[in-house]
């Protein structure tokens, strides 16, 4: 029997513009609107506010005002800029270290559909990075490198690989079953080609509902390290810092702690949001 190119094409699932059609609902219209517009007050967070984020004066806990809208913290730094400059650190952190973890995930995924022994070995190593909560693989790592921008970077990649890797493993394991991964070894094809040439394209939709959700999930672990002083070192703002700052203010002081969790509420809010608008694209 001999199988045609455009055979094996027209054996593919439904067109790419569904997540397109998926981000254009209401869910992933507010979605998007709640991460775009918080992203794009960090990043014009110098522009908004004008005022150096940590920059000290007399006025200690000043309650709202028109040159301070959330009023000052414990040592009269502007709450606004420096929770609109967290804004900012906590997306680099997170838009660096979920692609990272993505990429080794996928990577131990596709070593582990080499043989039957290479899959037992990484699904070991999924089970042992999924044995350590986040917050205590982050007590672990930040003990030996100290806290920073990196060790956050490290923990919420090493939290991620699990996740990737076994959406796309299932995925590769259910589509290499289909009739055009058979139609394609039937025609002479290696497995090396069926895998990444027809496999691989047609299990990665799970991986991009996963990657909203990844980020919603390096927003909370970035923020709970913060919080426990075990992230980016002060005076540089993050959400989290800023948040565990306002702790001891709350009776009196309440706007101190509005603003960071407004916008964490906001990004994780955000990203879920978009998360479940492309899982129920996905699905239709």
């Amino acid at each position: 029997m001999t199988i045609t190119a455009p055979a094996l094409r027209t054996a593919r699932p439904r067109g790419r513009h569904r997540h397109l059609s998926a981000l254009l609902t209401w869910r992933g219209l507010t979605g998007l609107a709640l991460v775009g517009l918080t992203g794009l007050a960090g990043l014009l967070a110098p522009l908004l506010t004008g005022l150096d984020p940590n920059a000290q004066s007399a006025l200690a806990l000043a309650g709202p005002s028109t040159r301070h809208p959330f009023g000052t913290d414990d040592l009269g730094r502007d709450v606004l800029s420096r929770v609109l400059h967290g804004v900012g650190t906590d997306l680099t952190i997170i838009l660096t270290a979920v692609p990272i973890g993505a990429a080794l995930g996928c990577a131990a995924a596709l070593l582990a559909a080499t043989s039957r022994w290479a899959d037992l070995a990484v699904q070991r190593g999924f089970d042992l990075l999924l044995a350590f909560p986040g917050l205590i693989l982050g007590l672990a790592i930040t003990a030996v490198l100290g806290p920073g921008r990196w060790p956050v970077v490290i923990v919420i990649a090493l939290v991620e690989i699990p996740g990737f890797g076994r959406q796309l493993r299932a995925g590769i394991l259910v589509q290499r079953e289909r009739e055009y991964a058979l139609a394609a070894r039937v025609g002479g094809s290696s497995r090396a080609r069926v895998l990444l040439r027809h496999v691989v394209p047609n299990a990665v939709d799970p991986l991009i509902v996963q990657t909203a959700l990844a980020l919603s999930l390096g927003v909370f672990i970035e923020g709970a390290l913060s919080f426990l002083g075990l992230g980016v070192r002060p005076p540089e703002p993050t959400l989290g810092s800023i948040l565990s700052q306002s702790v001891a203010y709350l009776s009196t002081d309440p706007t101190f702690a509005a603003a960071p969790l407004a916008a964490t509420t906001a990004l994780v809010l955000g990203f879920t949001l978009i998360a479940e608008a492309l899982n129920r694209g996905i699905r239709r």
